[in-house]
């Protein structure tokens, strides 16, 4: 993988093969931040990256200006290699070892941006648990936004909050706000 465009633009990080991740690829990474381009000033926001995996959309946040990164992911190998590229990069990343759906339950920040990148096989009803909880707890500053990348086969336009989905390759992301 590598970094699309910023500061550490064109930089690739390897992660180790033993993680269990499927890293948001170039192509969707990139449509993802046109995107995003025109509606936030990136060194202005929080960022909260759930399922955060390798940290590949948090380096792209800080790469593009945004210093206040909260990253989660429930695997210690995940939050080991963020913390390890982050010390290299020499940026700020708050790691967070939890389970998501019991980290939105408890904690209280709100962000801007909340980026969750779940496994394409989840059900229905989880890939949904995900924006319930974070409207439900009141997690997302006003004009905020939700963005939840899934496989092609899941829909999730019947889910509340929900604006749009926008397809590239075998990945969505829907938006929520």
């Amino acid at each position: 993988m590598r970094i699309i465009s910023g500061k550490f633009k064109s930089k690739r990080i390897i992660a180790p093969k033993t993680l269990p991740v499927r890293p948001t690829t170039d192509m969707a990474k990139e449509a993802l931040f046109n995107i995003l381009n025109f509606q936030i000033d990136f060194n202005e926001i929080q960022l909260l990256d759930l399922f955060a995996g390798t940290g590949n959309i948090s380096y792209e946040f800080i790469s593009r200006g945004t210093t206040q990164v909260t990253a989660v992911d429930q695997n210690f190998g995940c939050v080991k290699f963020i913390n390890k590229t982050a010390q290299e990069l020499d940026i700020q990343i708050n790691t967070v070892k939890s389970d998501v759906f019991k980290y939105l339950e408890k904690v209280k920040t709100k962000n801007d941006i909340i980026f969750a990148d779940p496994p394409y096989d989840f059900s229905l009803e989880d890939f949904q648990k995900i924006p319930n909880l974070i409207f439900d707890n009141n997690l997302l500053n006003q004009d905020g936004l939700v963005i939840v990348e899934h496989s092609k086969y899941t829909d999730l336009a019947s889910t509340p909050h929900f604006l749009e989905s926008r397809k590239y390759g075998s990945s969505v992301f829907s938006f929520f706000q």
